[in-house]
């Protein structure tokens, strides 16, 4: 027997993915998970990154709602390159073709959706641990997580207390539940987090 080998998760394999267009997580849209919490947003003038963030209709829709610093991070520079030629005169918007893990800033608010679920499971700890560097004392985390199991991966699921053992040493928990709004193909298998790094 022949083990089978994990795919390397590197910027290549994202490249390919969206050359080749297979992207099934991509939603076309902005994700309905993400329009309570922006809706209610005051402060257009928030830090706000988007990890892992694909074509990032977020970005794109909090612009649109006068968002004025907002930055997009993905490790596939196909996407990064789409997406500069797409907000050439989006200066509110800002594209890094980058390791989320190496990546440096203070953010108000950081964007979570796919990106948790794409990484290799193992940099879970590191993942946590790196997200209560980037936010600023006060600012949140805030998404969903799949509370669901695949086999094999991207993406890779798991369970909201495997979750907690990763997050409970850095966040406060304000939203720890399941989701209720998501889209129609994720009914049921999302997990809402709103996480507050302590002042």
């Amino acid at each position: 027997m022949f083990a089978v080998m994990e795919p390397q998760l590197d910027q290549n394999f994202w490249n390919e993915r969206y050359r080749s267009g297979n992207t099934g997580w991509d939603l076309g849209t902005v994700s309905p998970v993400f329009l309570p919490l922006i809706q209610q947003l005051t402060n257009h003038q928030i830090a706000i990154l988007i990890p892992g963030a694909g074509n990032a209709y977020e970005a794109e829709y909090l612009a649109d709602q006068g968002f004025q610093d907002i930055t997009v991070l993905d490790i596939s520079e196909e996407v990064c390159e789409r997406l500069r030629t797409k907000w050439k005169n989006q200066a509110c918007i800002k594209v890094l073709c980058t390791d989320f893990f190496t990546h440096q800033g203070q953010y108000d608010l950081i964007l979570e959706q796919t990106f948790f679920c794409a990484i290799d499971p193992a940099l879970r700890p590191q993942y946590a641990a790196q997200m209560f560097q980037l936010l600023k004392p006060n600012a949140l985390l805030s998404g969903v997580l799949f509370n669901k199991v695949f086999e094999g991966g991207p993406p890779f699921g798991g369970n909201p207390d495997e979750y907690m053992a990763y997050f409970k040493p850095y966040f406060e928990f304000e939203i720890w539940e399941p989701c209720l709004n998501s889209v129609a193909p994720r009914a049921g298998a999302e997990w809402s987090i709103g996480l507050r790094k302590p002042a």
